[in-house]
């Protein structure tokens, strides 16, 4: 079953065409890697997938939800309950504990028991390996530690859909492997994911589909094998100066 159906999507901005008529679906419990380089359009087309950006053209469905292209406002915010984003920023709040940074959304939006909101919480912190952080705040946490906050954030809502926007871009490579592990173990519970990462490895040994980006369109997309052993001239071309 497809949770996420992305067909004929095209951005441009001002005169540049940053989006090219991409088209892509996402299957329930599969992990989508969005691989390519700067300037491919990976973080604009996940933007649009979550509605950050608004698409020229096309359309993005939820499984059984409205085009979020061309949704009314009321539909939108449906839609947003549906998926949760990871930002490569933490985007914390800086005053709030991290406790208080997960209950957040679930009490406010969800109107869920507070109470039961900091249970779950602190399930997740457990479940992140962060469980005697609660009452400390965003400043006295490393930035992998911060990372694990967001992601226990955005699985507060229970979402359909998981998205990750470069997640290790901003920490060095030991923090980097801390989140990587927290994404596999997901991986392992089955929980749907698109992932734009600059991580080709993890890329190979986590992801069900890969997608290679270049100048818009998507190169070359298959399973990881296949774009990783592709003879795409492209893909060739980012996988050596990557090794460079």
């Amino acid at each position: 079953m497809s949770l996420l159906e992305i067909k004929h999507i095209k951005k441009s901005f001002g005169d540049l065409e940053v989006l090219k008529d991409i088209s892509l679906k996402v299957d329930e419990g599969e992990v989508l890697a969005i691989i390519g380089p700067s300037g491919s359009g990976k973080s604009t087309l996940l933007r649009l997938a979550t509605m950050l950006e608004t698409a020229d053209s096309g359309s993005i469905v939820y499984a059984g939800l409205p085009d979020a292209v061309t949704a009314t406002k009321a539909q939108k915010q449906q839609i947003r309950k549906y998926f949760g984003l990871v930002f490569q920023n933490f985007n914390l709040f800086p005053h709030r504990s991290v406790i208080q940074n997960i209950m957040d959304a679930p009490v406010r939006i969800q109107k869920k028991d507070p109470e039961q909101a900091r249970s779950e919480a602190m399930a997740l912190l457990k479940k992140m390996g962060l469980e005697g952080k609660a009452n400390e705040y965003p400043q006295q946490l490393s930035g992998g530690q911060q990372q694990r906050v967001s992601i226990a954030r955005a699985l507060a809502l229970n979402p359909k859909i998981l998205f990750f926007d470069e997640p290790t871009s901003a920490l060095d490579p030991e923090l980097t492997g801390e989140i990587l592990k927290v994404i596999k173990n997901l991986a392992a519970e089955h929980m749907t994911m698109v992932i734009v990462t600059h991580e080709m490895n993890f890329a190979r040994n986590v992801a069900d589909h890969i997608i290679f980006m270049d100048k818009g369109v998507i190169a070359i997309e298959g399973t990881p094998e296949h774009v990783f052993n592709s003879d795409n001239a492209r893909m060739k071309e980012f996988l050596g100066k990557l090794g460079d």
